[in-house]
């Protein structure tokens, strides 16, 4: 272990740029945000696991903006003005303004997970913040302000701990559920003090009760419905963190995958009608190959072999892998972590946020990690690892493989960071995705992807008419002479945040795609033909030929 922290702690030996290159452009960006915990010196446990981030276009510009979220003085810390959640709008060229006071998305809580959606289907995408407290529902007016909405909508879900949440259409109606992950029971009056060798630390998820999560069915009249005990997602209690909703067995319907901190991860199927059960154990996603629960942090989903099922990376504590659900296609997830050398360059540091994007658009999904610790005083005593990390970056080979270029990936791989949540979008509109950090206590970091590699892409953006308005849960296939990928729109992913409403594909060095087809939440598949690269495309649900996939 000893060894293992060397090699996070000397400065690191950089060879040439490799085909992935990412550059920290954070001081040019105009974002002045820096992110609280509110900590007071008690070490609340809430401290822990703030915050998330979200990335989306909220005023249809066709320009990525950023929300950050933050904590906010917890009891005994002195008062912070600043401290606020943060709406950044992008001007292009990488340069943002914050428009936080004009939009009216600064006062929603303490912040810790976020999802976007437009849940009344009126064409603008609206914010869930998922908060120690209640949580907030902002509905977007489509001037650049958004109005608070909770308590009309129903979906404030009381004084609890947050953690991950997601936008999804679980009964294929055509509008957007709702799903609110929860913590631990965590009051003030039980907080637990914890030292170790003298030294004061955060307790752990295990030294308070699970706390069971919250799911909306929404009317379609701008309220929801608390549906938590008789959709199934009420039978168990978790340390929810990071989540994600999928259709992991192409059935048609999003089930969902919701980490737990050192606990058993939950695995909800979806029958179609919006009842779950929780399947985690028999799916083979409730533990490790090994068996053992993990800190389970962030989750992702893609298709990172290219056979059509859709792949899952979760995150995980120190000295602990990161695990590789490999979707065998048969109902069950494996752990291909050590097969596919995903576990390399973290093992040693905690990792939260985690993103599966192809950063070099050569037609395979690459991995990105946000690393850094819980205990800012972790290096008094234990010496195997850091508070602050520099990120993660495994590039897939193409043969089911990752390998480590983390020193080879530009300057913004040798930022130390105290990573939370990550987004992964195009924020310039070049045609390749960028990244951004949450760091704790810490202004947030942005790299832009200068990766130059001549390689072609496209992306697609839909527009659900029968659907809900975004196609959230929608299967997308790219064909491109002998490539096949899929991806599927996620509202809620990686580790409490939000990111990709626009659906990335690299296409390497072919020059036409074949065929694109959409398949759309509760039925119906849209095929379009001989579709030019290098640019994005808005698909309208029905306008494709209507065919059955092949």
């Amino acid at each position: 272990m000893a060894a293992a922290f060397a090699l996070i702690s000397m400065a690191p030996v950089l060879g040439a740029e490799g085909p992935i290159v990412l550059h920290d452009v954070t001081p040019e960006t105009g974002i002045t945000f820096r992110h609280t915990d509110g900590s007071s010196g008690q070490r609340y446990i809430v401290e822990t696991v703030a915050s998330g981030l979200a990335t989306f276009d909220y005023d249809g510009d066709g320009l990525i903006d950023i929300y950050f979220l933050n904590g906010r003085p917890l009891r005994g810390a002195k008062p912070d003005p600043t401290a606020r959640n943060a709406l950044y709008r992008n001007l292009g060229g990488f340069r943002f303004v914050d428009v936080t006071e004009q939009a009216g998305v600064g006062e929603a809580g303490y912040g810790l997970g976020v999802c976007v959606g437009d849940y009344d289907l009126d064409g603008l995408p609206d914010l869930y913040v998922n908060n120690y407290g209640p949580n907030v529902l902002y509905h977007n007016q489509g001037d650049g302000t958004f109005a608070e909405v909770t308590s009309r909508a129903g979906v404030g879900r009381g004084p609890k701990v947050g953690a991950g949440a997601c936008f999804l259409d679980m009964d294929a109606d055509g509008d957007l559920d709702l799903y609110a992950a929860n913590y631990v029971k965590f009051t003030y009056q039980n907080h637990v003090p914890r030292t170790i060798d003298g030294f004061p630390q955060y307790a752990g998820p295990k030294d308070y009760l699970p706390e069971p999560d919250n799911l909306f069915r929404n009317h379609g009249d701008g309220t929801f419905a608390d549906v938590t005990d008789v959709s199934g997602i009420g039978s168990v209690a978790g340390t929810g963190m990071g989540m994600v909703a999928a259709d992991y067995d192409n059935d048609g319907d999003t089930d969902l995958f919701v980490l737990n901190d050192v606990s058993r991860n939950f695995f909800f199927r979806n029958d179609g009608s919006g009842n779950f059960q929780e399947d985690g154990l028999r799916i083979g996603a409730a533990f490790n190959f090994h068996g053992h629960e993990l800190g389970s942090m962030g989750v992702d989903c893609a298709d990172y072999d290219n056979d059509g099922w859709l792949d899952f990376f979760q995150t995980s504590y120190q000295g602990e892998l990161p695990v590789l659900f490999r979707n065998r296609g048969d109902g069950t997830l494996e752990d291909a972590t050590v097969l596919a050398r995903a576990g390399a360059g973290s093992f040693a540091c905690v990792k939260w946020g985690v993103g599966f994007v192809d950063f070099d658009n050569d037609g395979d999904r690459d991995l990105f990690i946000a690393c850094g610790h819980l205990q800012d005083n972790i290096e008094l005593w234990d010496d195997s690892t850091a508070y602050a990390c520099r990120p993660v970056l495994l590039r897939n080979t193409g043969d089911g493989k990752f390998v480590n270029v983390s020193d080879s990936g530009g300057d913004g791989l040798r930022v130390k960071v105290v990573g939370r949540g990550t987004a992964f979008d195009d924020l310039d509109n070049d045609g390749d995705i960028d990244v951004v950090i949450l760091s704790s206590r810490r202004p947030p970091l942005v790299l832009r992807n200068d990766s130059n590699t001549g390689h072609h892409w496209l992306q697609v953006q839909l527009r659900g008419v029968r659907s809900n308005r975004d196609g959230v849960g929608a299967h997308v296939k790219v064909v491109a002479g002998d490539l096949v990928q899929i991806d599927e729109v996620h509202s809620g992913r990686g580790y409490q945040s939000h990111h990709g409403l626009r659906l990335h594909f690299g296409l390497g060095k072919r020059t036409r795609v074949d065929r694109l087809e959409i398949r759309w939440i509760g039925g119906g598949t849209d095929v379009f033909r001989d579709v030019a690269v290098d640019r994005l495309v808005t698909v309208v649900e029905g306008t494709g030929e209507r065919a059955a996939s092949p």
